[in-house]
């Protein structure tokens, strides 16, 4: 009987590991702060106004910022941006300098923009939904650009549903 609930379990986590998604910096900025995670979880919630919706979890420090600020920037990765990937995965503590030797653009309110990204978008929250172990935050796009249109973004799929 516990095979079965392995098994089951198993492709329960491969089945949701398979659902993709594009990889992000999501960088928020407080006082003259300002730090940036990896985030996978986005997506498009509403065309006019436009809006967006990015998952965070919630025991990272930049979501004490993103409410102070009621806002954020998401820096759309392309293909290409394995380092990025790496430098952001590890997280940074609130005083660290997140941003060291990565080229940066001042485009948006919310927080720094990537000067490599494929494409940024500023975004006020105008809501929070409080459940699990991440803090989905509903966004109006309030600005953007892409900044390297030849670009392809990068897709992710993960071989596991339940950690990252």
């Amino acid at each position: 009987m516990a095979d079965q609930t392995k098994t089951h379990l198993s492709g329960l986590s491969q089945a949701l590991g398979r659902i993709p998604s594009g990889l992000y910096i999501l960088t928020a900025s407080f006082g003259d702060r300002s730090t940036g995670l990896l985030s996978s979880w986005v997506q498009q919630a509403g065309f006019e106004p436009p809006m967006l919706t990015a998952a965070v979890q919630r025991n990272r420090h930049i979501v004490d910022w993103i409410h102070a600020s009621g806002r954020f920037t998401l820096n759309q990765l392309a293909i290409g941006s394995k380092a990025l990937i790496r430098h952001f995965s590890r997280g940074f503590e609130p005083d660290a300098p997140a941003f060291d030797g990565i080229p940066l653009l001042h485009k948006a309110k919310g927080g720094p923009v990537l000067a490599s990204a494929l494409a940024f978008l500023d975004a006020e929250v105008v809501a929070q939904l409080d459940e699990g172990d991440h803090l989905i935050f509903l966004a109006r796009v309030v600005a953007g650009d892409v900044l390297h249109p030849g670009a392809d973004p990068f897709i992710h799929v993960r071989s596991n549903g339940f950690h990252y």
